[in-house]
């Protein structure tokens, strides 16, 4: 399979990914390398990785798993371990695990001592198709998704599919929503396909087209100024529903990618009454997400919480709350503003 270049780095797969950051660790003199993982990449996907390395002397760093750990306070830990462990401005992180790591690692790295090398090796789904793609990093803000970061680019991503079989379905579905957004957004072929996928058992030309198409947004606008904003179709009421299910009490918290799919559904039905998305298209994006995730109840109140959290989605500006939305699947538009009225009408749409 060959690699994908970006902008500034390159996208490696399967055994090629190890060939190249080998030939990356021999050809570049780091002061130390350090892994950053979570308990479960430690167990389950740490063992095999190193054993594929012609590095023997490294240090690893553990924070525990969970959107609810992607914090400064994090960050804070994980720097003061490189401190102790005398890392220096010639060091590397690599970073191994799902999009929490990615994200957290990548912002960790890029600020420490101003900045030091980084290598993404997403573990999970969500993180192979989306998280480690594109050099956003960063961390959340109390419930707030996103809400600290930088965007920096690693010395190189490396995806290894193998890594899939240490994961449950629910965490599997979660990452192929945002494949099911690559088709919404870019492409309705790979949509159509996408929908007769039943089963997890071979992603990888899967995973290389969702990578090939977010690579071609993000090399037409890097820092997000236009094009990019695609790439956050059905986040701004998903991430809004994210981080209200991430502090509840009442309610069991989503992963992201289920959340993105009430997301997608709500700005789906948007897009219908306001940017010319068929009736027949809504219809198919709705029935396939309801096929594929448990339907979400929302109750009134939750609605009124989920709302007011908008005005902190990161897309907004002049103090409009900016959405994505489809004019067919395949076509979408930007910085589109959304009456009041309707919110409630999605919702209701949602729930039917």
């Amino acid at each position: 399979m060959e690699s994908i270049i970006t902008s500034s780095y390159a996208v490696h797969f399967n055994e090629r990914a190890y060939e190249k950051i080998n030939t990356h660790l021999e050809e570049t003199s780091y002061s130390k390398v350090f892994v950053l993982v979570d308990e479960n990449t430690h167990e389950n996907c740490l063992p095999n990785f190193m054993s594929q390395l012609s590095v023997e002397d490294f240090e690893i760093i553990e924070i525990e798993s969970g959107e609810i750990n992607k914090t400064i306070a994090t960050c804070t830990g994980v720097w003061e371990a490189l401190s102790e462990l005398d890392a220096d401005r010639k060091s590397l992180l690599i970073n191994l695990g799902g999009g929490v790591i990615t994200d957290l690692g990548g912002f960790v790295a890029s600020c420490f001592k101003r900045g030091i090398s980084f290598i993404n090796v997403p573990t999970t789904l969500l993180a192979m198709v989306d998280a480690s793609i594109g050099g956003k990093t960063g961390v959340d803000l109390g419930p707030l998704k996103n809400q600290i970061g930088v965007i920096n680019q690693p010395e190189m991503v490396l995806i290894i599919p193998s890594f899939l079989k240490t994961l449950e379905e629910r965490q599997l579905q979660s990452g192929f929503a945002e494949m099911l957004k690559h088709g919404l957004i870019q492409n309705k072929k790979y949509w159509e396909v996408l929908k007769l996928i039943s089963k997890f058992d071979d992603l990888d030309d899967l995973i290389y087209d969702s990578v090939l198409i977010k690579n071609k947004v993000v090399l037409q606008d890097p820092t997000e100024q236009n094009l990019r904003k695609i790439l956050n179709y059905g986040h701004t009421l998903g991430h809004a529903v994210e981080s209200y299910f991430l502090e509840s009490e009442n309610h069991e918290t989503l992963l992201h990618g289920e959340a993105i799919a009430v997301g997608m559904v709500l700005e789906a039905y948007l897009s219908h009454k306001l940017s010319g998305l068929s009736e027949i298209e809504l219809t198919d994006i709705k029935a396939t997400f309801l096929k594929r995730y448990k339907k979400v109840n929302f109750t009134a109140e939750d609605i009124q919480v989920i709302l007011s959290l908008l005005k902190f989605d990161k897309k907004n500006s002049h103090g409009n709350i900016n959405f994505v939305l489809l004019n067919k699947i395949g076509l979408p538009t930007i910085d589109e503003q959304i009456p009041n009225n309707l919110y409630a009408e999605a919702f209701a749409y949602y729930k039917v």
